[in-house]
């Protein structure tokens, strides 16, 4: 999940044919702020009322309702709105990743983190490594891991399995990210070779290897509900970038925490470049690596 973009300050565009839908209110901004804030611990600043009021609009208008106050109470109505949370919760996010984002960070898994783990892990005997890609969007990211595992640590250590996890927010990108199926923008800093190897296109499309998608699994999950961080855990490495910045430091406190459980001890979590757990976590050593660090639970 990832909300780096330019917000229009323009009001947000009605669809013609409809009957018009009166302006988000500040008290209603608030409410709605409140609301989004306490479900995900995303806080949404003073200007950013017109994206809010923006993409609450298409699915007001989807669901032929007539104001932003009558949707909020279908929200708020109890155990009935379960099924529209999850078009909620896809409305409010943006998700904006690719192939090889962070190459720093892969480099580091592959050439150090990975090769410790497994030394470490020979004590006990253990010859499975877990990977949680934390807020995956549309599965980029965990599929990159696997590529980069099957390209450098598998032929060197073909004893040891791996077990990928994307979770997000977001069921609508969880769907692409099982179907494995990109456009141009999602494999744009693919390396050639690997595009090659572990892609075939069709219909201007790119269908990822089977082999590859084998290695990883998604499910919807939220990353401030402590119910579903209880099923999350006994991870060596989490990615997690570009996901707290946008949370203010309670709900960085409190994701931060639930990061640090779900780690095995000896584990790694990785977050993104404009991202700090500086005032957030004393928690983890700082680990530095050519081209990124690495937070590690000792």
């Amino acid at each position: 999940m990832d909300f780096n973009y330019s917000v229009n300050q323009y009001r947000p565009v009605q669809p013609s044919g409809i009957s018009k839908i009166p302006e988000m209110s500040s008290s209603q901004f608030e409410q709605w702020r409140k609301f989004i804030y306490e479900k995900t611990g995303i806080y949404f600043q003073d200007n950013k009322k017109y994206l809010l009021e923006s993409r609450l609009l298409k699915r007001i208008v989807h669901l032929k309702i007539s104001s932003y106050e009558e949707y909020f109470k279908l929200l708020s109505g109890g155990l009935n709105n379960k099924g529209e949370m999850r078009y909620f919760y896809d409305t409010i996010t943006i998700n904006e990743t690719f192939f090889f984002r962070n190459t720093g960070q892969l480099d580091a898994m592959v050439q150090k983190v990975i090769p410790e783990i497994i030394q470490n892990n020979k004590k006990t005997s253990k010859q499975k490594i877990r990977i949680w890609s934390a807020a995956c969007s549309s599965g980029e990211e965990a599929y990159s891991a696997a590529i980069m595992i099957n390209e450098f640590i598998k032929p060197k250590f073909p004893e040891v399995t791996f077990e990928i996890v994307g979770t997000d927010i977001n069921q609508t990108v969880l769907d692409t990210a099982v179907r494995g199926v990109y456009g141009d923008y999602s494999i744009r800093n693919m390396p050639i070779q690997y595009l090659k190897k572990y892609f075939k296109q069709i219909d201007g499309l790119y269908e990822l290897n089977l082999d590859i998608k084998a290695m990883a699994t998604f499910k919807n999950a939220n990353l401030f509900d402590s119910n579903d961080m209880m099923f999350l855990n006994n991870f060596d490495i989490i990615f997690c970038a570009n996901v707290l910045i946008y949370f203010d430091n309670n709900s960085k406190i409190k994701v931060v925490n639930q990061l640090y459980k779900s780690l095995n001890k000896g584990g790694y979590l990785f977050i993104g470049f404009s991202e700090t757990l500086h005032g957030i976590s004393k928690a983890f050593s700082v680990v530095s690596f050519p081209k990124t660090v690495g937070y590690k639970k000792e």
